[in-house]
Parts: C-alpha cells; sequence; structure tokens
C-alpha cells in the first residue's frame, strides 16, 4: 500500500536567470509583465535543468520526507522521457503507472527567474489521459494535467467511489483552471485537502474579500481541509471553521520556482504522518523556506531531520488560531 499515489503531467524544465529586464505593471489589468530587449540577445547569469512540474515536484518533497510514494505520469518516447523515467526511479519512486507514448513528445518549460520571482514559459503537448488499475494506497494528489484532463478526471471519481476510504488532495494546474473551471468543481465535494493560492480562491469561489471568507466559500464547495498561500503574506488553513494564519519564515529568497509545490508536500507529508493541522503548517512552511534559498525546485527540499531543525531555526514563529474551531476533531495544539 502507497502513502500517496500522484496524478499529473510531468516535464523537463530549464531554469534560466536573467538580470537585464524590467517588471511593468498594468493596473489596468492588474497583472505585472516581464520585459526584455526585443530582438536582441538577453545575458543568462545562471542555467540548470531538472525534471519538474507539480506532480514531480510534490513526489520528489514527499519521497524525501520518507512517505511511500507512486506516480501516475504520461511520457513521450523521445530523450526528455528517458531522462524524467531515469530521475523518478532513481530518486525512489514508483513508476509502475508510468506510461511511455510512441511517437510523443514529452512536456517540457522554460523558467525564467528575475528578482527572485519566475515566469514560466510551458509547452504542453495533446495526450489521451488513461486512468490505470492503481494498487491501494492513503491518498491521491490531483494536480495540473493538459487538454482532455476531464477524462481521467471522470474515472478518477469512479475510483473514489468506490475506495470511499482513500483520501484525496488538489491543487489546480494552470490549463484546468483556465479551459476547464467547470469540470473541476465536479471534484470539490470529494476533497478532503486543497492547495490554491489567494488568486485560485478567488477563482473557484467567485468572490473578492478576506482570507476568512475565501476559505469559508471553499468549505461551502464541500472541500474537508483548505491550505491557502499568499506569498511573503504567509500561509492559511482550516477544516471548516477553525481558521489559522502561518507567518512566512524571513529567509534569504534565490527563487521561488517549486515554493507552492514544497508547501504542499511539506503539510501533506505531515498530515499523513498523523500531525495536526497547525503543524502541518509549519512543515509546509519549512519546506517551502529552504527550497527558495536553492535555485531549482528540489536541491533545498528538506527530510524530516531538516523539517524539524528548520521549525526550531524560527521556533518563535507559529501558527495563530484566528477563529474558533468547531469541529472537535481538529487538535488546535501544534504537534511538530
Amino acid at each position: 500500500m502507497f502513502d500517496i499515489t500522484i496524478i499529473g503531467d510531468t516535464t523537463l524544465d530549464i531554469f534560466l536567470m536573467i538580470e537585464d529586464a524590467r517588471v511593468l505593471k498594468n493596473t489596468k489589468k492588474g497583472v505585472s509583465q516581464l520585459c526584455v530587449a526585443y530582438a536582441d540577445k538577453i545575458p543568462i547569469t545562471h542555467m540548470s535543468q531538472s525534471i519538474g512540474g507539480n506532480a514531480t515536484n510534490v513526489a520528489m518533497g514527499l519521497k524525501k520526507l520518507g512517505n511511500s510514494t507512486a506516480i501516475v505520469t504520461e511520457l513521450g518516447d523521445d530523450i526528455n522521457g528517458i531522462t524524467i523515467l531515469h530521475e523518478l526511479t532513481h530518486a525512489g519512486i514508483d513508476t509502475r503507472f508510468v506510461k511511455k507514448l510512441k511517437g510523443k513528445e514529452t512536456r517540457y518549460s522554460v523558467v525564467l527567474n528575475f528578482n527572485g520571482e519566475r515566469t514560466v514559459l510551458s509547452y504542453y503537448v495533446d495526450r489521451n489521459y488513461r486512468f490505470p488499475k492503481l494498487e491501494k494506497t492513503q491518498w491521491i494528489y490531483y494536480t495540473s494535467l493538459g487538454k482532455s484532463f476531464e477524462k481521467i478526471q471522470t474515472k478518477l471519481l469512479d475510483y473514489l467511489k468506490k475506495h470511499p476510504d482513500t483520501k484525496l488532495a488538489f491543487n489546480p494546474g494552470s490549463y484546468q483552471k483556465k479551459y476547464g473551471l467547470a469540470a473541476l468543481k465536479n471534484i470539490f465535494p470529494y476533497l478532503d485537502l486543497i492547495f490554491v493560492n489567494k488568486q485560485e480562491a478567488e477563482l473557484f469561489t467567485g468572490t473578492k474579500g478576506d482570507e476568512k471568507k475565501l476559505i469559508h466559500g471553499l468549505h461551502k464547495l464541500g472541500i474537508d481541509i483548505v491550505a491557502m498561500t499568499d506569498g511573503a503574506r504567509g500561509s492559511w488553513a482550516s477544516k471548516q471553521h477553525g481558521i489559522y494564519h502561518m507567518p512566512k519564515f524571513t529567509v534569504d529568497v534565490v527563487a521561488k520556482t517549486g515554493a507552492g509545490d514544497a508547501y504542499a508536500s511539506g503539510f501533506l507529508s505531515a498530515i499523513i504522518n498523523g500531525k495536526t493541522l497547525p503543524c502541518a503548517m509549519e512543515w509546509g512552511t519549512a519546506n517551502a523556506s529552504s527550497l527558495i534559498q536553492e535555485f531549482g525546485a528540489h536541491k533545498g527540499l528538506l527530510s524530516k531531520t531538516g523539517i524539524k531543525q528548520m521549525i526550531n531555526t524560527y521556533s518563535k514563529i507559529k501558527p495563530e488560531l484566528l477563529s474558533h474551531n468547531t469541529n472537535p476533531q481538529v487538535n488546535l495544539h501544534t504537534n511538530t
């Protein structure tokens, strides 16, 4: 039996650090734009390559924290696919559910890092996703997929109906949010845990407001546990009506690629290990804080020992209870 089985696309990521750029804020559209000189040569100050994608990043984080982890993904039969399969196997992640597609390409991304933030250029390829016959698993983590993701999601819901003891965690991908929002909402009543940033919470609830309002809105959709991040402002987590806020750890930021995935893997590993909600927030914050001090989405991931050391270093920063909990199943004390 696996602790967790992860479903999502995997990519080969190329990380580029640039300095000769600027950020323009479009206040009318509420977005910022990364700008470089057109038709010019842009210097790169650092470059690296690794496997990536939300599914891979979370799988790597959970495996490093000692959880038995399998991954469901599809790869092309190109050199990128061979590289990804080798790295997953080398990390100790079970790859029996990885499918190689003859004559198909593997997804890849180019990640531009500038001033500690990242802009991702993603290459999507057509997939005809299939849901495999899974081994027993305590949790399923469902995340970023491309076009035709609805097919595998329908099979996933069928699986959960037949295996009610299997818990489901979810973190949405860019394609799913942009093109499949209606389909995504079908899965909300089955979610034991969702990971979102504040913008995603606003998208799913259709409202804007403070964190408490957004979290209550997500609970109303049928979601049991909500974990929401908002960059430098930290994270919020709730099981029904008990809402906590966890400030960030102050660290020197090198690159933020994979920070959300690192938070998710730390948080979820704590839950799998029977820890409390506040403790899960500490694990997530510690893992993400370590990761962003390194370049790339895996180098800074922590072991359990590393998590405890990081939490001890920032022992004065703890989750704060913002509203009282009426659910007796939630323990309001940390259990690091």
